[in-house]
Protein backbone atom coordinates (compact mmCIF):
# COMPACT_ATOMS: atom_id res chain seq x y z
CA UNK A 1 0.00 0.00 0.00
CA UNK A 2 3.04 2.38 0.61
CA UNK A 3 4.44 1.66 -2.29
CA UNK A 4 1.27 2.39 -4.14
CA UNK A 5 0.68 5.56 -2.20
CA UNK A 6 4.26 6.41 -3.72
CA UNK A 7 3.49 5.93 -7.08
CA UNK A 8 0.67 7.62 -7.13
CA UNK A 9 2.67 10.95 -5.15
CA UNK A 10 4.95 10.99 -7.16
CA UNK A 11 2.50 10.53 -10.44
CA UNK A 12 0.71 13.83 -8.84
CA UNK A 13 4.36 15.73 -8.96
CA UNK A 14 4.89 14.27 -12.57
CA UNK A 15 1.51 16.06 -13.50
CA UNK A 16 2.50 19.37 -11.35
CA UNK A 17 5.95 19.85 -12.72
CA UNK A 18 4.21 19.21 -16.01
CA UNK A 19 1.60 21.93 -15.67
CA UNK A 20 4.68 24.29 -14.40
CA UNK A 21 6.46 23.78 -17.31
CA UNK A 22 3.14 24.54 -19.41
CA UNK A 23 2.42 27.85 -17.35
CA UNK A 24 6.03 28.46 -17.75
CA UNK A 25 6.25 28.24 -21.47
CA UNK A 26 2.74 30.57 -21.23
CA UNK A 27 4.71 33.03 -19.45
CA UNK A 28 8.00 33.39 -21.30
CA UNK A 29 5.54 33.75 -24.32
CA UNK A 30 3.55 36.54 -22.73
CA UNK A 31 6.68 38.26 -21.53
CA UNK A 32 7.72 38.17 -25.32
CA UNK A 33 4.45 39.57 -26.59
CA UNK A 34 4.88 42.49 -23.63
CA UNK A 35 7.93 43.45 -24.83
CA UNK A 36 7.29 43.65 -28.24
CA UNK A 37 3.77 45.41 -27.38
CA UNK A 38 6.43 47.98 -25.28
CA UNK A 39 8.53 48.79 -27.98
CA UNK A 40 5.84 49.23 -30.44
CA UNK A 41 3.91 51.57 -27.73
CA UNK A 42 7.32 53.56 -27.58
CA UNK A 43 7.88 54.02 -30.86
CA UNK A 44 4.15 54.94 -31.42
CA UNK A 45 4.63 57.45 -28.43
CA UNK A 46 7.89 59.15 -30.29
CA UNK A 47 6.15 59.19 -33.59
CA UNK A 48 3.29 61.13 -32.16
CA UNK A 49 5.79 63.63 -29.93
CA UNK A 50 8.21 63.82 -32.78
CA UNK A 51 8.34 61.97 -35.89
CA UNK A 52 11.95 62.90 -36.48
CA UNK A 53 12.81 61.63 -33.05
CA UNK A 54 11.05 58.18 -33.29
CA UNK A 55 14.39 56.56 -35.10
CA UNK A 56 15.71 56.46 -38.49
CA UNK A 57 15.30 53.18 -40.61
CA UNK A 58 13.80 50.89 -38.02
CA UNK A 59 16.44 52.27 -35.14
CA UNK A 60 14.83 51.18 -31.61
CA UNK A 61 13.46 54.24 -29.89
CA UNK A 62 15.40 53.97 -26.08
CA UNK A 63 13.71 54.73 -23.22
CA UNK A 64 15.41 57.62 -22.28
CA UNK A 65 14.38 59.11 -25.62
CA UNK A 66 10.29 58.36 -24.52
CA UNK A 67 11.30 59.61 -20.80
CA UNK A 68 12.44 63.14 -21.97
CA UNK A 69 9.82 63.72 -24.71
CA UNK A 70 7.27 62.91 -22.41
CA UNK A 71 8.58 64.85 -19.61
CA UNK A 72 9.11 67.79 -22.34
CA UNK A 73 5.29 67.30 -23.25
CA UNK A 74 4.37 67.16 -19.55
CA UNK A 75 6.74 70.64 -18.83
CA UNK A 76 4.76 72.64 -21.91
CA UNK A 77 1.59 71.21 -20.67
CA UNK A 78 1.96 72.61 -16.87
CA UNK A 79 3.10 75.99 -19.04
CA UNK A 80 0.06 75.86 -20.94
CA UNK A 81 -2.00 75.49 -17.68
CA UNK A 82 -0.05 78.23 -16.09
CA UNK A 83 -0.64 80.72 -19.18
CA UNK A 84 -4.38 79.62 -19.58
CA UNK A 85 -4.95 80.61 -15.54
CA UNK A 86 -3.06 84.12 -16.00
CA UNK A 87 -5.25 84.74 -19.16
CA UNK A 88 -8.55 83.61 -16.56
CA UNK A 89 -7.38 85.31 -13.92
CA UNK A 90 -6.90 88.87 -16.58
CA UNK A 91 -10.00 88.01 -18.09
CA UNK A 92 -11.87 88.12 -14.75
CA UNK A 93 -9.95 91.54 -14.01
CA UNK A 94 -10.98 92.95 -17.02
CA UNK A 95 -14.92 91.92 -17.10
CA UNK A 96 -14.98 93.21 -13.46
CA UNK A 97 -13.10 96.37 -14.36
CA UNK A 98 -16.00 96.90 -17.05
CA UNK A 99 -18.80 95.73 -14.42
CA UNK A 100 -17.74 98.78 -12.52
CA UNK A 101 -17.13 101.12 -15.22
CA UNK A 102 -20.55 100.12 -16.55
CA UNK A 103 -21.88 100.94 -13.14
CA UNK A 104 -20.16 104.62 -12.95
CA UNK A 105 -21.32 105.27 -16.86
CA UNK A 106 -25.21 104.46 -15.54
CA UNK A 107 -24.92 106.74 -12.20
CA UNK A 108 -23.34 109.39 -14.55
CA UNK A 109 -26.37 108.94 -16.89
CA UNK A 110 -28.58 109.48 -13.96
CA UNK A 111 -26.77 112.26 -12.47
CA UNK A 112 -27.10 113.96 -15.67
CA UNK A 113 -30.86 113.28 -16.15
CA UNK A 114 -31.91 114.27 -12.95
CA UNK A 115 -29.42 118.03 -13.98
CA UNK A 116 -32.14 118.58 -16.44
Amino acid sequence: QAEEELKEACARQALQLQEMGRRERLLTADVGRAKEQLESFKTQVMQVCSPAAAGVAGKAVTEQQVIEKVRQISDENQQSHEREKRLQEELSSRLSKEKEVSANIEVFKKSLQELQ
